[in-house]
């Protein structure tokens, strides 16, 4: 049985505020849960239908209805699982040389971030550095647009400007009047700067970047999605 003040405190948990005060998020659904399960996370508190539960002898959680999961839910059908965890955010400097990263300038919608976890996880890279102005990590769309591969990806946040102005690797940036991305050679090391959904990467950022790319068009579209711009030069740059 689910209390009305426990409830409470887990719809809490969708608000940006509250997630930081409590170092805490939430997850939802069968893949997301099995993720968690196989990660380093620390989890809290495991709320599931009878059938997840049976489906995953010796993992303690607390039974619910599907009417009970849904009143906590943020998904539109709740899904079987819902789990509190830990937030964990790298302690280390990123660790950058000898491999491909993501710099993400001001991506602030949750989807967008969530797939381009996604992506790094998918092409193997293992640091993201985000500028303070990039949507939270464990804000629940993004946790949930990356289908768990955020437990597999470093994400940093931190000042851009400092970071590039004391970096000695190739700096990849997508702009509309760089270079043709399918014309450039596969990156060994280097940093891949994505900008904002509708700014493009800050002026301040330009001069930073050593290999201005772009993706030619060839039909009338205006712009990519940033997400989806993000997975084709990363595809081009890690190709062996």
């Amino acid at each position: 049985m689910l209390s009305k003040n426990e409830a409470k405190y887990i719809q809490s948990l969708s608000r940006k505020k509250q997630r930081q005060e409590e170092r805490l998020f939430i997850a939802e659904g069968v893949k997301l849960g099995d993720e968690l399960l196989r990660s380093d996370y620390r989890l809290r508190k495991i709320y599931a239908t009878a059938d997840w539960i049976a489906e995953h002898p010796g993992v303690e959680a607390t039974e619910l209805s599907d009417d009970e999961l849904a009143r906590i839910s943020n998904l539109p059908a709740a899904n079987q699982v819902l789990i509190v965890a830990e937030q964990y955010l790298p302690f280390k400097a990123p660790q950058l040389a000898g491999q491909l990263s993501l710099v993400l300038d001001g991506i602030q919608d949750p989807g967008n971030f969530g797939t381009m976890i996604r992506i790094a996880d998918w092409f193997g890279i293992r640091e993201i550095i985000a500028g303070d102005d990039t949507v939270e990590l464990y804000n629940p769309k993004v946790v949930q647009a990356t289908m768990g591969s955020f437990t597999r990806v470093n994400v940093h946040y931190m000042s851009l400007q400092p970071l590039l102005a004391a970096n000695e690797l190739p700096v990849y940036g997508a702009v509309l009047d760089g270079k043709s991305i399918y014309g450039t050679a596969p990156a060994g090391e280097g940093l891949l700067l994505i900008g904002n959904e509708g700014k493009g990467i800050s002026e301040a950022l330009l001069p930073f970047i050593t290999y201005p790319v772009t993706i030619p068009r060839i039909g009338g579209a205006e712009s990519l999605n940033a997400a989806v711009a993000a997975g084709i030069i990363v595809a081009q740059l890690k190709r062996s």
